[in-house]
């Protein structure tokens, strides 16, 4: 029996190996390019596949016998072919699919609808572009790990992302320029900050759901806004479909962190929206009953999961003239961190900072992000289109930091025997960024060589963050046991501001030929009118019981009672302002083509009126100021195309960067760790930008980018800790500009698809330099503690020399499955300029790790999983030396180095469905 058992075996794996194969590639028959997910069935041998990422499929184990081939994919007409099988034949087919147009709307015949989420959108644009381009697909963004356009951002070359207290992605780096140097578009726009100080917006606001796609131009043609020297994100939203659409998902996840602590919150529905002043007038004095205890009234327990969902509905109508899409989105998610953080003094001459106070700070963090778009477009014919489009964005998080320090240098601080002396402080803060666009656009064909387009834009942003209260408390540590003892005091604040935009755009493009070439002249310029308000006040309270003791005079926080030290608050100081800025803006710009080579290039002159006027300019220096510019800025882009795979790009541009409309008003504030204060006298920073970059497209989704990229910057502008004029001890944290400053790098960008497997890597290599003065303590030839100058070069802010990324991605069409691990790695970077030669702060080197995993069942509905921080990659800040006076300091163990500050945010999980219809 088993010897017959294994002839048996042995012929049934025989009649395998005999069994024919049919398999080969399909490729677009317009583009060239591969088709990825085509339907191809062995009719009538009930043998199926669906193309890779490399438009290959394979079909096998195909008995002798004549078979019908069928390749069918939305909007391509259906190939059909007869294939015999002989033996263990293995038959090629190599075919290309052709586009299944169709003609409507009378004379106007419109094809199927580029999908403009698509990886193959993505590389086409690239390609085609006029300048320096790389593009994150919707597509990518959807099967990526990540939730907002934030944590997006870092899959793109020479893009690193700037992270906030939680570990979430806030802020995008473009080719190591500080979030300054950019700046964000919406559909082409752009869109005002809710941010409380800057230009910059948090990129954390926009939910990855609503995103076709993510553009980053590293290079400006006149036609666009030049007050971009790293690079400007414009954020393409989805768009109307051409047929009924509707998709969605629900998620569901948790953070590991709450696994193994408890999250601290309070009731936030109790917190006063505006402060006793705003709410009474300002000849109110307020008293302790004008502030709830709600803010204080502490509670811990596991948070509840973390819930996401979409949903995006659009379709056409009126014979395909009217398009419309509405889509939403919404994420409740807990986050939070578990920090250490140490205060440092420069004591005397000695080498290196001395540790003053190490504080363990535990952050929770409920965020809620909100997000509804709308988009409409109409064709009145084939010469006129009007679009509108609408959009609110909203994130709320609501803090609460818990924060027990160590004293290191007083009260008797002795480790070995668990003695010292502490102070405990908790805050709970709540924070409402919202951003409102409204954006009409028009496009017109005049002539046959004429088109006018143009936009009117209302935009407004705000910030807002009522009754930010902090309670302090005195403690002990005593033979390792902590005691809290008696109240400190309790500070309660209100900040809020509003950014408001009316903008106009508009632009002429001409075809007329020149000197026997023809030529795409564009003409244009914008009007923008911005005006910002911000309010600050600020009460602080003290204890009726100077010697309240805690566990004797009260238990909890709510029962303290308060008294108030400034009834009418302190709204009498430089936050308290309103500023404007009035940009006008026109340019030239020119295409030609001839064969092989596009030259793109012209001039855009900008003019621009920022200015500020203090609320209560009573005792203030300056208390109006603005600033008037004229910039001149030039450019010009190559691209060679030797064929139609290959670009070879040149290209030249000036930029500017302006002053943030808070950091020329000559505040004073103190924010987390420093003081910090405005410079009124701050200048624009001017940069001279030149890129090259050989780009290969060999297939529809495939690319390898090369280039390197050299910028000069006339007074670049940089936040550093200075000491104050008068009091030199105290130290501040302000913005300065300071000479000239280069930055240079080299870029690499490679994806390529091998059947149902793929592989996207990046790596930025980037130098700058910057000289800047530091402070440096001697003793003089009469042994006098002296403070001198000297100069430090060093590099920029925020960048780091190496940037990478790799992704490994996994596709099966026929099973539905995707899958991509997905792995970052960033360099050391400046974290802190310090006022100090030699000891600026730096964020070590890190590697994050994160996966997602998603299975289609029949087109329309998919189970996903994503994992976050699999690595649990903390965030280091250190300074580059050491000194002995910090011996016996917990967690100082690596020799030349001086911890400043660690954050651990762990993993957190996600599991969800997504639905299609």
């Amino acid at each position: 029996m088993k010897q017959t058992g294994l002839i048996f075996l042995f012929l049934i794996a025989s009649i395998r190996l005999l069994a024919g194969t049919v398999k080969g590639h399909i490729t677009d028959q317009q583009t060239g390019e591969p088709v990825t997910g085509a339907i191809v069935v062995l009719e009538n041998g009930n043998v199926s596949d669906v193309t890779g990422l490399d438009g290959s499929f394979k079909l096998e184990h195909i008995s002798d016998g004549s078979y019908t081939l069928k390749i069918s994919y939305v909007s391509y007409k259906t190939f059909t072919q007869t294939v015999k099988i002989s033996g263990d034949e293995s038959v090629v087919v190599n075919t290309v699919l052709m586009p299944d147009a169709k003609s409507v709307l009378k004379n106007v015949t419109i094809a199927a609808k580029k999908n403009g989420a698509s990886d193959k959108t993505a590389r086409t644009m690239e390609h085609d572009a006029d300048q320096v381009l790389n593009i994150l697909s919707g597509h990518a963004i959807q099967i990526s790990p990540d939730l907002t356009v934030a944590n997006a951002m870092q899959r793109i070359s020479g893009i690193t992302i700037e992270r906030n207290s939680n570990g979430d992605g806030q802020y995008a780096l473009v080719r190591g320029m500080d979030k300054r140097y950019n700046y964000t578009l919406v559909n082409g726009v752009k869109i005002p900050s809710p941010d409380d100080k800057y230009r910059y917006v948090p990129l954390d606001i926009f939910p990855s759901d609503l995103i076709e796609r993510l553009e980053v131009y590293k290079a400006l043609t006149p036609s666009m806004e030049g007050d971009a020297i790293g690079g400007a994100v414009n954020i393409v939203m989805k768009d109307a479909p051409d047929h009924l659409y509707v998709t969605g998902n629900v998620a569901s996840g948790y953070n590991q962190l709450f696994m193994d602590r408890d999250f601290m919150s309070y009731d936030y529905h109790g917190v006063n929206k505006q402060s006793p002043y705003e709410q009474f007038g300002n000849k109110y004095s307020a008293s302790a009953s004008d502030f709830p205890s709600s803010t204080v009234d502490y509670n811990q327990s596991k948070p509840s999961p973390n819930l996401l969902a979409s949903v995006a509905i659009g379709n056409r109508f009126f014979n395909n003239r009217f398009g419309v899409i509405v889509a939403g989105s919404m994420q409740h998610t807990y986050r939070g961190s578990n920090s250490l953080f140490y205060s440092y003094d420069k004591v005397d001459t000695f080498k290196g900072v001395t540790l003053t106070n190490m504080s363990e700070r535990y952050y929770s963090d409920q965020q809620k992000r909100y997000g509804v778009h709308a988009k409409m477009d109409y064709h009145f014919n084939d010469r006129n289109k009007l679009q509108w489009y609408n959009a609110y964005l909203s994130f709320t998080n609501i803090q609460v930091r818990d924060v027990t320090s160590t004293q290191l240098t007083i009260g008797g601080y002795d480790p070995e025997l668990g003695n010292a002396t502490l102070n405990y402080s908790t805050r709970s803060r709540i924070t409402t960024q919202k951003i409102l666009n409204s954006t009409l656009k028009g496009e017109h064909l005049l002539r046959s060589n004429l088109k006018l387009d143009w936009s009117a834009v209302a935009s407004k942003a705000s910030n807002d963050a009522p009754d930010n209260t902090t309670i302090s408390l005195y403690g002990t540590e005593q033979n390792f046991v902590q005691t809290k003892t008696m109240v400190n005091n309790e500070t309660r604040r209100w900040d809020h501001n509003s950014d408001r935009d009316l903008a106009g755009y508009f632009n002429f493009t001409y075809n007329k030929a020149l000197l026997g070439l023809p030529v795409e002249w564009k003409l244009g310029g914008l009007y923008r009118d911005k005006a910002r308000t911000n309010f600050y006040n600020n009460y602080q309270l003290m204890p009726v019981n100077q010697n309240a003791m805690y566990g004797v005079d009260f238990t909890d926080y709510t029962q303290i009672q308060w008294r108030v030290e400034n009834p009418r608050g302190s709204v009498a100081t430089s936050l308290n302002y309103d500023a404007t800025e009035q940009t006008a803006a026109g340019y030239l710009q020119f295409k030609v083509q001839q064969r092989k080579l596009e030259v793109v290039g012209g001039v855009r002159v900008e003019n621009n009126n920022q200015g500020y006027s203090m609320q209560f300019p009573i005792g203030e220096d300056r208390p109006t100021g603005n600033q008037i510019t004229t910039d001149v800025l030039p450019s010009l882009h190559f691209k060679y195309m030797p064929n139609g795979k290959t670009n070879i790009r040149a290209s030249y541009f000036r930029s500017v960067n302006r002053p943030g409309f808070f950091e020329i008003v000559p505040y004073k504030v103190v924010n987390e760790d420093y003081q910090e204060r405005g410079n009124p006298d701050l200048k624009r920073a001017i940069a001279d930008n030149i890129d090259l970059r050989y780009e290969l497209f060999p297939r529809a989704s495939e690319q390898f980018m090369v280039g390197t990229f050299y910028k000069r910057i006339q007074n670049p502008i940089e936040f550093t800790l200075q000491p104050d004029a008068v009091r030199g001890q105290d130290i501040y944290y302000a913005p300065g500009n300071f000479g000239t400053a280069t930055n240079y790098g080299l870029e690499i960008d490679f994806i390529k698809y091998f059947s149902k497997f793929g592989i996207k890597a990046n790596y930025t290599y980037t130098h700058s330099s910057i000289t800047t003065p530091k402070s440096q303590r001697i003793r003089n030839e009469q042994g006098d503690l002296q403070t001198i100058t000297v100069d430090e070069t060093r590099p920029l802010y925020g960048q780091a020399a190496h940037v990478a990324n790799l992704s490994l991605l996994y596709t099966d069409g026929k099973k539905g499955w995707d899958a991509q691990l997905a792995c970052s790695y960033v360099g050391p970077r400046i974290n802190t300029v310090s006022q100090f030669y030699g000891d600026d702060l730096w964020q070590t080197g890190f590697v994050t790790l994160d996966c997602s995993v998603e299975k289609t069942f029949h087109k329309r509905f998919s189970v996903f999983a994503k994992v976050n921080n699999i690595l649990n990659t903390p965030s280091k800040v250190y300074i580059k030396n050491s000194s002995s006076r910090n011996d016996g300091v917990p967690n100082q163990d690596k020799a030349g180095q001086t911890l400043i500050q660690s954050d651990y945010y762990q993993r957190s999980y996600l599991l969800g469905v997504r639905f299609k219809l």
